[in-house]
């Protein structure tokens, strides 16, 4: 007897159509499944037979060959423990799939007593299979939270195999899940506002400047300046995310297996904060089977790194690609995984080892060969790929106790969000979103500078020795804060403060 169900298989946000064709036959019993399955779903054969007794059925005594077509493709995860189940029920009689099912689609993992348990990667399985032409699909209840924000798709939530044999068979009636919209899922909840930080004006404006085009951006000061403080209301002045944004995200986060039931969809951007001792494979991506990593869970939010010179250099270097081009590719020897990565790059670090070179209230007790070794930790080619390098002072006695009055967030939001509604206007028919993306083609055509503006950067490029991505640097964040000003120009004050925020590596290397 033969039968064949639909599945799916992931690679990167990727999913393509699986056919799970089963087989029995005389002879010895056995139990095998063909067409490059990885560990998981070789160990699935356990799991299948315990759960098709327990939930009461017969397993049976024949030759059973299970093949996951395409046979050229690695197949990998849980998902397929569910369709193979299904079809061992029907290619033995136990099941009728009636005409109506051959266009469905079946995913889940089983638990020894027959339950379907969730699965990792449900949202960009069903959005895949979607795309592929699938309407239908059963998958575990527990996902269906994430996965019914996807449209154009009727899907059947089960919690057990009886369940899956009722729905195939026709004899459980059951209505689909209707696609609700992602922005009525888990709240994001209040976020720390910019009204608590006392003082530090210039460091909120260079802020305000990179989070108006995601401009990548580097704080350097002594312990206690506020500079982890202030990273940490960064989110607070983004604009709320789209719905493709959040769809974008929260397939990452399936992937990676980090949606829960309290935040089934992600709807807000994120803040990812790992620890210096983090691992590259941890930081990029990776493993055998390559998973997403911090940069690409920080995807449309903020990836902050504190403390930038205590990060392994090896770890730091492997940012230097995604930084630039907005997405990590992995290579394995079953092929190549890509993850988006377009994320707002801050980081934060002390002027030197003790933390008090150029501070007006502490005594630095370096010596200029430990402040130099300390700045090296960081490379020219990281440094040059961040926009803004800021200082941030200490607060004074004044400051601190002049807090009210403060700018808020909403304030800084609304200005960051007149800054960007500019920028997608101007870039409706063109590949790019953020004046941080701007190739030279572009800056050519919207970045235009007069003779003044021309010599002034002129004369700094030849005194800061700059490289020609620091060139690009600057003009992209004069174009940004000319559209902060509202200013469809870029004048030579625009370009003056951008260069401002490219003189901090050299003055420390120096």
């Amino acid at each position: 007897m033969f039968s064949k169900i639909l599945s799916g298989s992931l690679y990167g946000l990727n999913a393509g159509i699986v056919a799970v064709e089963a087989d029995l036959s005389g002879g010895l019993p056995a139990f095998q499944v063909v067409g490059l399955p990885d560990a998981s779903v070789r160990e699935s054969k356990e799991r299948i037979r315990a759960a098709i007794r327990n939930a009461g059925f017969v397993f049976p005594t024949k030759k059973i060959t299970i093949n996951l077509s395409p046979a050229n493709t690695r197949k990998e995860g849980t998902q397929f423990d569910l369709p193979i189940a299904a079809g061992i029920l029907s290619a033995s009689g136990q099941l009728n799939i009636g005409s109506r099912f051959e266009s469905f689609a079946c995913l889940g993992e089983l638990s020894l007593d027959g339950r379907v348990k969730s699965i990792k990667g449900a949202l960009p399985l069903v959005i895949g299979l979607r795309n592929a032409g699938v309407t239908d699909m059963i998958l575990p209840s527990g996902n269906i939270s994430e996965a019914s924000i996807v449209d154009h798709v009727r899907l059947y939530p089960v919690t057990d195999l009886s369940e899956v044999a009722g729905i195939i068979s026709g004899s459980e009636k059951r209505e689909p899940c209707i696609a609700h919209s992602a922005a009525a899922c888990a709240p994001s909840g209040e976020a720390a506002d910019f009204g608590d930080v006392a003082g530090q004006e210039s460091v909120k404006r260079a802020l305000q400047i990179a989070a108006a085009a995601f401009h990548n951006i580097l704080m350097i000061g002594s312990p206690g300046s506020g500079k982890t403080m202030m990273a940490n209301r960064l989110p607070s002045i983004l604009p709320p995310l789209s719905y493709d944004e959040k769809l974008e995200i929260t397939q990452i986060y399936s992937i990676a297996g980090e949606l829960t039931d309290r935040m089934p969809v992600i709807d807000w951007r994120q803040f990812r904060s790992p620890h210096h001792s983090i691992s590259r494979s941890a930081l990029v991506g990776g493993g055998m089977g390559p998973k997403p990593g911090e940069i690409s869970l920080a995807h449309h939010g903020v990836l902050f790194l504190d403390e930038l010179p205590e990060f392994d250099r090896r770890v730091l270097e492997a940012l230097r690609q995604p930084m630039e081009n907005e997405r990590v590719s992995i290579s394995r020897s079953a092929g190549v995984v890509s993850y988006p990565s377009k994320f707002l790059f801050a980081a934060s670090m002390n002027p030197c080892p003790c933390g008090y070179y150029g501070d007006g209230l502490h005594e630095c007790t370096c010596t200029a060969s430990q402040i130099s070794n300390y700045m090296a930790k960081i490379s020219g080619p990281l440094m040059d790929r961040i926009d803004i390098h800021i200082e941030v002072p200490t607060p004074g006695f004044s400051e601190l106790c002049g807090a009210s009055g403060q700018k808020s967030s909403a304030d800084m939001r609304e200005d960051v969000a007149r800054a960007l509604d500019i920028q997608h206007e101007r870039y409706i028919n063109e590949e790019i979103t953020y004046n941080s993306q701007l190739t030279p083609a572009l800056i050519r055509k919207y970045c235009v500078l007069d003779m003044e503006t021309r010599k002034l950067l002129e004369g700094a490029f030849t005194r800061l020795k700059l490289s020609a991505r620091a060139y690009t640097k600057i003009i992209r964040l004069s174009r940004t804060i000319a559209d902060l000003e509202g200013e469809e120009d870029i004048r030579v004050e625009h370009v003056a403060e951008a260069i401002g925020y490219r003189s901090l590596d050299r003055r420390f290397k120096a």
